[in-house]
């Protein structure tokens, strides 16, 4: 209901502004950076009907007269909202639609002329890859992003991304040239980024630093791994719960449970599962899904085959993986 309300408060919006005005657009302004805090925090499948009326808005836009800045800035906005529709996409696992408003968001990018969104783009292009299992696609396109890095965490976001995708191929030197580099971005970090997905917070770094040296497997890198996660969960859970990702906190304390796994701890594992468990079903996106059932494979080595608590395990996240899917779809671009 009150997506309806405001997708009807957006259209009469548009309905009476036949040409943009300096107006309309810092008020677009503001909505995109709303709903791109909102997708922090919020389920995802409760946002795509207002981030969807508010890009058809612009494209409409787009269609009308005004000034040539204003237009850069429409095809500014209008690639941020696909960027939106492209998070809403990829966390319900429908990588298709993501792809297609991905590549959109990126002509809206060129058509502009703007670094930041093109780099930007790439990160979320290089997730649709990683999460396809193209990990090498993933590490390419993040590094593709990287020369449209001028300001900002992206240049962080960027370099995590890779580390991520080069640790799952197993080149070691890569990752770990990429986590110290992501680091380095970090520090130098001077500029304020738009809220929300289109910032890179350093818990969500610490979450994705903790993927990568797990994923290298070697006792060293896993207890480095569990340092990054539990740092990552502490830093979550101190800030506003506006800015807390429920996906990177699910995230890195399933990390953590592989963690204690690939330690033989399986008490360990169940601490950890249960918070994953506990959440609610709709903060378990694609990705959590997709960690949950590499878990269970995990659990069903012959290691521990003669363990009830392994096999009690295994039973629990089956249950949990069986997600309903949306009811409805994010919808393509126009």
């Amino acid at each position: 209901m009150a997506a309806d309300s405001a997708e009807s408060a957006l259209f009469l919006r548009f309905a009476s502004v036949s040409n943009a005005s300096d107006t309309v657009l810092e008020q677009i302004d503001a909505d995109i950076e709303r709903l791109a805090a909102d997708c922090v925090s919020t389920p995802v499948s409760g946002l795509f009907h207002e981030i969807g009326a508010l890009r058809r808005g612009v494209f409409d836009l787009l269609r009308g007269r005004q000034h040539p800045r204003q237009t850069s800035h429409l095809y500014v906005q209008a690639g941020r909202l696909c960027g939106l529709a492209t998070h809403v996409a990829l966390d319900l696992g429908q990588y298709r639609a993501a792809a297609t408003h991905s590549r959109t968001a990126w002509h809206c990018a060129e058509s502009a002329g703007h670094n930041g969104l093109r780099a930007w783009v790439r990160s979320v292009q290089s997730l649709i890859a990683y999460w396809q299992q193209d990990h090498r696609q993933a590490a390419e396109l993040a590094r593709a992003g990287l020369p449209f890095a001028d300001d900002g965490t992206i240049a962080a976001r960027l370099l995590s991304l890779e580390a991520r995708a080069a640790a799952a191929l197993g080149d070691h030197t890569s990752a770990l040239r990429a986590v110290e580099m992501a680091g380095a971005a970090r520090s130098t970090v001077a500029t304020i980024d738009l809220p929300g997905v289109f910032t890179f917070p350093e818990a969500k770094q610490w979450t994705y630093t903790g993927t990568a040296l797990l994923a290298l497997r070697s006792r060293p890198h896993v207890n480095h791994a569990i340092e990054a996660s539990t740092r990552a969960i502490a830093m979550y859970e101190s800030a506003p719960r506006q800015e807390q990702s429920s996906g990177d906190l699910l995230a890195a304390h399933l990390d953590l449970a592989h963690a204690h796994l690939a330690h033989g701890d399986l008490d360990g594992v169940q601490a950890k599962l249960a918070v994953v468990l506990g959440a609610a079903p709709d903060r378990r996106t694609a990705s959590i899904s997709s960690r949950l059932r590499a878990l269970r494979a995990a659990l069903a080595e012959p290691v521990y085959s003669g363990s009830p608590l392994a096999l009690s395990l295994r039973e629990n996240v089956a249950e949990a993986c069986f997600r309903p899917a949306p009811m409805n779809p994010p919808e393509l671009p126009q």
